[in-house]
């Protein structure tokens, strides 16, 4: 006798039934300091307080698909397909927050995503949003709106941490870069400054991180320095250190270490 296929069970009137959101922590490096992208909210609750671009998921949307989508309506930038993993953009999903006491509407899951990247070009307002604007990482002045101030803390310690075991601190670079120029990316993430001596000895001597040119270059004060490029076949977001470079016991304004 033909056997028949199971009957999927019915979700149970028992389960929680909630909005999703997606947040988006968006970081980069401008002007030797880690930026976040910001924008300011047109509507309540928060209305006219700073947040993380981001919004309700819809109807037939992937989460990814839905910070994509939050992110060029309320900022103007768009992130490239495909950008989990591959080239110099990285996109990955952070964290889960909530659903209760996050949202004054009522209980709201949302499903934070951290997105490094050299250059975002400048965000411009839109959607939802009175305005878009990068801002230096600690350096904003009041709180962001909802939890976001505590998804913006694990963005940036995650982004903290992944630096120190792949190479994606060279897809801050350009192709052809000194090893001051990735130091300034590491001291800029890490928000501590780094023996120059210490931090060049580590960086070209991590097997599979750079590769040395065979030119100079530099464009600031004193002799040009050797130029670098990634290792052949070192994936800014997939290739794994080792050893990695690790971050000072105790960063803080004023230290040196490596």
């Amino acid at each position: 006798m033909a056997r028949t296929a199971p009957v999927p069970s019915a979700i149970p009137d028992s389960a929680g039934a909630f909005p999703v959101t997606v947040d988006v922590v968006a970081l980069t490096v401008r002007e030797a300091a880690l930026h976040v992208l910001v924008v300011d909210r047109l509507l309540e609750p928060y209305r006219g307080q700073a947040a993380l671009p981001g919004g309700f998921v819809l109807t037939g949307e992937t989460l990814e698909q839905a910070a994509g989508r939050e992110l060029e309506e309320e900022t103007r930038l768009t992130v490239p397909a495909g950008a989990a993993g591959t080239g110099p953009w990285h996109l990955e999903q952070l964290r889960t927050y909530g659903p209760l006491g996050r949202d004054p509407r009522g209980p709201v899951l949302s499903v934070a995503y951290l997105l490094l990247a050299p250059a975002f070009g400048l965000p411009a307002a839109g959607g939802d949003a009175a305005e878009a604007r990068w801002v230096p990482v600690g350096g904003r002045g009041a709180g962001l709106a909802f939890d976001h101030d505590g998804i913006l803390a694990d963005g940036v310690e995650r982004a903290r941490a992944k630096i120190e075991y792949s190479p994606l601190a060279a897809a801050f670079c350009p192709p052809e870069f000194t090893v001051a120029e990735l130091r300034g990316v590491y001291e800029a993430v890490w928000g501590t400054r780094l023996d120059a001596r210490n931090f060049h000895r580590k960086a070209t001597g991590t097997p599979g991180f750079l590769e040395p040119t065979g030119r100079l270059g530099g464009g600031g004060p004193g002799r040009p320095a050797e130029l670098f490029r990634l290792a052949p076949g070192a994936d800014p977001t997939a290739t794994v250190l080792h050893p990695p470079l690790l971050r000072p016991v105790s960063p803080g304004p004023g230290a040196s270490s490596a």
